[in-house]
């Protein structure tokens, strides 16, 4: 196949594909209880014929109606039994199996809650909720170190526009000026005073892209001011009427939260922006007794229903995991159900009484 173009060859599925394809075109298994329950239904039936035949071998050809009716009913009863035993030992199993289908290590909680360590299927799940708990450490700890390295490049190319880019435009702008003031010639002037513009917007972009990569105010002036500053910016740069209200004081938050808290308000405000096609937005960051909540709505057309989540989406449902959140994504405020709420919600630290 090695002439035909890479568009037209047919494409390999993958192993997940693979596995799906398999579970649907074979024939559904008979769940292991039945199977259990079925050998030792035969066993037992075997163990009493085979107990008639030894005690009395003549007794098989003369068995009356009525004890042929208690001996079944006394069967039936055994694997009834037997059948409700099974469904207790070996249903762990069953839920597991689910669980092990739709499990999502950014949604911390999903857990075989009832799994207790009396007989294997119990310890498999015990065991099962221990891997799901080092699955979901080793991703905090991986997300947060590139979370971190990719805080570190932002603050490292904010600081090297500011300083480098800024600086260069700068005395560019000041060439200018001088050239501006030498210049005789009318038309030369205007053409000057354009490229003054010209750069003057280019600095002042150069400028916002890096308070957007890494927010002054946040380190210098505290996350309710941050937040503020945010709303403010967003606002001008994108026509949004945002409505912003913010409890003041916060409870103290370690610089780690603050960050997580302001990029998920960044990232709740630029979705609004580009996908809402709503003209208004609200904020508000308040404490709700021990839990601090961020909470970003709309009046836009909201997510379809079935949409996977987007990169945005993952980015703050992994940041809010970072700091042991939880970020919820549903309809808007309104009757109606139109726009999208997202909320965050973190511990916040109990409040000091006086």
């Amino acid at each position: 196949m090695s002439g035909i173009p890479a568009r037209l060859r047919p494409r390999r599925p993958s192993r997940a594909e693979a596995l799906a394809r398999a579970r649907t075109t074979h024939a559904r298994y008979v769940p292991l209880v039945y199977r259990v329950a079925g050998i030792n239904a035969g066993l037992l039936v075997a163990v009493v014929l085979v107990t008639l035949l030894v005690l009395d071998p003549h007794k098989l050809s003369r068995v009356a109606l009525d004890e042929a009716i208690v001996l079944a009913g006394a069967l039936t009863l055994v694997g009834v039994a037997n059948l409700i035993v099974l469904r207790r030992v070996v249903g762990p199993l069953s839920k597991l199996t689910e669980l092990a289908r739709t499990v999502d290590l950014t949604r911390p909680g999903n857990r075989m809650l009832d799994a207790t360590p009396d007989s294997e299927a119990g310890e498999l799940a015990l065991t099962f909720n221990e891997m799901l708990a080092r699955l979901a450490q080793e991703r905090r700890d991986a997300t947060g170190r590139v979370l971190a390295g990719q805080e570190a490049e932002r603050l490292r190319i904010a600081q090297e526009l500011h300083d480098q880019i800024g600086q260069e435009l700068t005395a560019v702008l000041l060439w200018l000026a001088r050239a501006r003031g030498d210049a005789t010639d009318p038309d030369l002037g205007r053409r000057i005073e354009d490229a003054q513009d010209a750069v003057r917007s280019s600095l002042d972009s150069v400028r916002r892209i890096a308070l957007e990569l890494r927010p002054e105010a946040l380190d210098e002036l505290g996350l309710v001011s941050a937040i503020a500053v945010l709303g403010e910016r967003f606002s001008e740069r994108s026509g949004l009427s945002i409505s912003l209200d913010i409890d003041d004081p916060l409870p103290p938050l370690d610089p780690n939260t603050e960050l997580v808290v302001f990029r998920v308000a960044q990232e709740a405000l630029t979705n609004v922006a580009r996908h809402s096609g709503s003209a208004r937005a609200s904020l508000t960051l308040s404490r709700d007794d021990e839990e601090l909540v961020l909470e970003v709505t709309d009046e836009g057309e909201g997510i379809p229903a079935g949409q996977a989540p987007g990169s945005g989406m993952k980015g703050m449902r992994e940041r809010a995991t970072l700091v042991g959140g939880t970020l919820e994504i549903g309809p808007g405020p309104g009757q109606d159900g139109r726009g999208c709420t997202v909320r965050l919600r973190l511990a916040a630290a109990p409040p000091v009484r006086s």
